[in-house]
């Protein structure tokens, strides 16, 4: 069994209203030389949200629709299992058979209606105010590390082109599980950052929850261009179904876990934590909506994950903590910061359980 930290009994004062980043605690949207124009938009159509249409989850369910039509004319070429339950792994061997097969005539079938669909709902964030300019988009999110994912983001990004919509499409410059991690050396307090190395952050999705310690190396590159997680924990929670409370539970138990680790290596943790979730984030820490894919109630005014996690882990070295809570999609982006500087106007958009968005403008 891991070693838990002794969990003190009385709590520290709050952060007082001078150690934090700028006029919103939470959710902020000005930075130094940038701008969050939008995040978490929900648009509408006939059949409900648009962008509903582009998650991972969308993709499962057409590329289900294309093995019941064969399966009228025969064998599934995939199997028995239900599309939902086919790791990435296996629906990129069916991709990758070097010779014909109705398996692989199936999956680029549902990539190349995916990628339509996907095209579409770009097309319609293109139209908004807080998107028009953009001139590029980054996409990361759990779909873009498969073979499947990225052949769809390119046949998007075709598509695109002959409709006469010019943004580029790329990837995220970090491994998938870490941008929603390394996106908060943007967001943390320079001066909590002077005499230490690293940072704790979680990156909550309505499938998994990632935790990490992200050491900042901020000495070696002051734009955070270097900023790398040295340890990550993942935590598919789809598969276990907790509730809300048991959720933060586990969370905070991962963290907790994380400095017991930057202990023994000897890692100097700011009294840091920051909080990447759906939805759209009030300046007060509470969740306004968008975080339907998660268990349980998060919108109810009553819950303040913040304040959750705080009371757990009260005092981190030698100062009171500082929990702040952002949209998981936005803290993405900024992992992207470093390398968005060539653009005024770029925008990220996450396709994971569901598909997150934020557009942001460079302030020059």
């Amino acid at each position: 069994m891991k070693s838990k930290p002794t969990k003190t009994k009385t709590r520290s004062p709050k952060p007082q209203k001078s150690d934090l980043p700028g006029p919103e605690v939470h959710g902020l949207r000005e930075l130094p030389g940038l701008l969050v124009d939008g995040y978490s938009l929900q648009l509408r159509d006939k059949d409900g949200f648009v962008g509903d249409q582009a998650s991972q989850t969308a993709f499962r369910e057409l590329l289900e629709r294309w093995r019941k039509r064969r399966r009228k004319n025969g064998k599934d070429p995939l199997g028995r299992s239900h599309s939902r339950d086919l790791s990435k792994k296996e629906l990129d061997r069916a991709l990758q058979e070097k010779k014909a097969s109705e398996a692989a005539d199936v999956m680029h079938g549902a990539i190349e209606e995916f990628a339509e669909e996907l095209a579409f709902v770009i097309q319609r964030f293109m139209r908004q105010p807080s998107w028009q300019k953009v001139q590029r988009i980054v996409v990361g999110g759990g779909f873009p590390e498969s073979d499947v994912g990225e052949r769809a983001i390119l046949q998007a990004g075709a598509i695109l082109e002959d409709m006469g919509v010019h943004v580029q499409l790329g990837r995220l410059s970090h491994n998938v599980d870490d941008g929603g991690l390394i996106g908060w050396v943007h967001l943390t307090p320079p001066a909590m950052l002077k005499k230490h190395d690293a940072i704790l952050a979680v990156d909550i999705g309505g499938t998994n929850v990632r935790c990490g310690i992200v050491k900042t190396r901020h000495r070696k590159a002051p734009d955070f261009s270097l900023a790398k997680v040295v340890r990550r924990e993942k935590w598919r929670h789809a598969d276990e179904g907790p509730n809300r409370s048991d959720m933060v539970e586990h969370i905070a138990d991962m963290l907790e876990d994380m400095v017991v680790y930057s202990e023994r290596k000897k890692i100097r943790l700011a009294p840091f934590i920051g909080i990447g979730c759906p939805g759209l984030i009030r300046q007060d820490g509470s969740i306004a909506r968008g975080a339907q894919n998660l268990p349980g109630d998060w919108e109810s005014h009553a819950f303040h994950l913040p304040s959750a996690l705080w009371r757990r882990m009260p005092m981190m070295g030698s100062g009171p903590t500082l929990v702040l809570m952002h949209n998981d999609a936005v803290v993405q982006g900024l992992s992207e910061l470093p390398f968005m500087r060539d653009v005024q106007h770029w925008g990220v958009l996450t396709i994971g359980t569901g598909l997150g968005n934020a557009s942001f403008t460079n302030v020059l």
